[in-house]
């Protein structure tokens, strides 16, 4: 029986990981067909992210992949984990989400985070630098307004169809965003689980300094984090060690891999520096059994006061990755589908009622 009050909602944000010997479509298709397993798990949400230029991620075009999970799915909320607007034009963005809700009413969710391209090189191709993150809160409020009309930088200039449309807002942080997310008045997702009184200043903070806003009447925390469940700690773990891997090789040759399996990362000779990296990677997720990761998930939830739960789990096994999201599912009650969602028709998404689903 789940330990968890009955208005706590369990969601997956996946960020298209390639896998070593597989290109990045096949990231992307496994990506949609995690939703579609997750859908029938009973989870609330399925997001997924925005990298550029890394080979360990395909994931690039959140609101491109977003249409093509909403149009594979039939009820589950879809959304970006998110769009990283510093990259973008506000215009161009609530653009993108108004046409995605036009085609999957009431199933959108639009998460703007304030991260800009990891390396120069990056913001140069995208044409932007590393003082646009500090023009977050501006232009979130930019791309509010063209959804209410109410804009003001582009006079006489309207984002169809976006324009009238409700597609809930949310705010991603680390820490910062919390003041941004509360004077704007929409929800907060925050992480990570690991840093917990980093994580518990931060809610406090954004629920102390929340104003009412049309979008939400009162503060919604999301807290996220890293997730991993199996069999035993042991086996949970094992699924951690192919992204610690990648972390740890990141920090010190400069790329961020694709993943590769555990045995080969056992077999690895590391520096001294990328050992503590990989440790380090290893290190504070939420793993385990299906009672010890639903301890420490309600613990979490019980000190954060959170709503909403965001998982994200990046392993090379995907069976184990798809295992791990069932056990999660039951450790936390859960309620499963009486049927899986299957790839249909756009038609089918559009006009099935999904609007009138509680966000």
């Amino acid at each position: 029986m789940s330990i968890f009050p009955g208005d706590v909602r369990f969601s997956v944000l996946d960020r298209s990981r390639t896998r070593e010997g597989e290109d990045a479509p096949q990231a992307l298709r496994d990506t949609v067909r995690l939703a579609r397993e997750v859908e029938a798990l009973g989870y609330h949400r399925f997001w997924v992210s925005e990298h550029h230029s890394v080979p360990g991620v395909a994931g690039s075009a959140p609101t491109v992949l977003a249409a093509a999970v909403a149009a594979a799915t039939t009820g589950i909320r879809v959304g970006t984990g998110g769009v990283m607007l510093p990259n973008h034009q506000p215009l161009v963005v609530a653009e993108q989400f108004g046409v995605l809700e036009s085609l999957f009413p009431g199933r959108i969710d639009m998460g703007v985070g304030r991260s800009v391209g990891f390396t120069d090189g990056i913001r140069r191709a995208l044409g932007r630098d590393k003082d646009d993150a500090d023009r977050f809160g501006e232009q979130l409020g930019e791309l509010l307004g063209w959804f209410t009309g109410e804009q003001t930088a582009h006079p006489q200039v309207h984002a169809r169809p976006a324009e009238g449309l409700r597609v809930p807002p949310f705010v991603l942080a680390t820490g910062e965003g919390a003041s941004i997310a509360a004077a704007a008045g929409l929800p907060l997702v925050i992480g990570d689980l690991r840093g917990r009184d980093r994580l518990l200043a931060a809610v406090e903070t954004y629920r102390s300094a929340f104003r009412p806003s049309p979008w939400s009447a009162e503060p919604y925390v999301v807290i996220a984090g890293t997730v991993a469940v199996a069999g035993t700690e042991a086996e949970a773990r094992r699924l951690l060690m192919p992204e610690a891997w990648s972390l740890a090789h990141s920090r010190t040759l400069g790329v961020f891999p694709p993943l590769v399996a555990p045995e080969a990362i056992e077999g690895l000779a590391m520096t001294e520096k990328q050992r503590g990296f990989y440790e380090s990677g290893l290190s504070g997720h939420v793993h385990g059994t299906e009672e010890r990761v639903a301890d420490a998930l309600e613990r979490a939830v019980r000190e954060t006061g959170a709503q909403e739960v965001l998982v994200t789990t990046s392993t090379y096994d995907r069976a184990a990755l798809s295992e791990s999201y069932r056990r999660l599912a039951r450790a936390v009650g859960l309620t499963p589908l009486p049927e899986a969602g299957g790839f249909g028709p756009i038609a089918e998404a559009v006009g099935s009622g999904a609007a009138d689903r509680v966000r």
